[in-house]
């Protein structure tokens, strides 16, 4: 319904209202997009801890900072960088298009095709994206079934013992206990690299079959 600026401040603030006077100011959420002084200082650097909720977001959560926590987290540099795309061999674009969404659009465009020359390019996604376009497979899974695929693509690579035994480790003897539907004791496995391989093919990654 069409109403003028006063009458929609007027609205939002008697909704805001509504909430504090009900006792559950967090109901209330901020999200903000790129940055302004309005934006950042007052609506919210401010605004949120006057009225009391904790549920106020900054566009760097699904941006900038969200994207240094991938390598903080595992690799120890919270930074910025790209995938070495020069080199690259076999490329598994995964619910992501960097074609058109990467932070380094134009090196993807400029490397794209090497890799198809010198390689393949495999796309996971739903949507048909620009990468999807061009890729050598398309893996057209449904939405929200990402986590079915990656566990069976995990079970494969144990079972079939694909996994890098210089990175991951092995079981003592040499032999493969990774069967279907069998746990597995942690003892038996000397890991490197990783911790916890044995403990989650137990837990999740067992039954877990194509």
């Amino acid at each position: 319904v069409p109403m003028r600026w006063d009458e929609a401040l007027d609205t939002v603030a008697d909704k805001m209202m509504e909430l504090r006077k009900a006792g559950t100011p967090e109901k209330l959420m901020y999200m903000r997009g790129r940055y302004s002084s309005t934006a950042t200082d007052l609506l919210y650097g401010t605004l949120p801890k006057i009225y009391g909720t904790g549920n106020y977001f900054s566009h760097s959560a699904i941006c900038a900072e969200a994207e240094k926590m991938g390598p903080g987290y595992t690799q120890g540099f919270f930074g910025y960088r790209d995938y070495d795309l020069a080199k690259t061999r076999c490329l598994v674009v995964w619910g992501c298009d960097p074609l058109s969404s990467n932070r380094q659009v134009p090196n993807a465009i400029s490397k794209f095709s090497d890799i198809l020359d010198r390689g393949t390019i495999i796309a996971v996604d739903p949507r048909m994206s620009a990468s999807v376009a061009k890729a050598n497979e398309w893996l057209p899974i449904k939405p929200g079934e990402d986590g079915a695929l990656a566990a069976a693509l995990a079970h494969v690579l144990l079972t079939e013992g694909f996994w890098s035994k210089e990175f991951v480790g092995d079981f003592k003897d040499g032999k493969n206990l990774f069967k279907t539907g069998a746990t597995v004791d942690a003892a038996a496995f000397v890991e490197k690299q990783t911790h916890g391989i044995v403990k989650y093919w137990n837990l999740e990654l067992k039954d877990r079959t194509p």
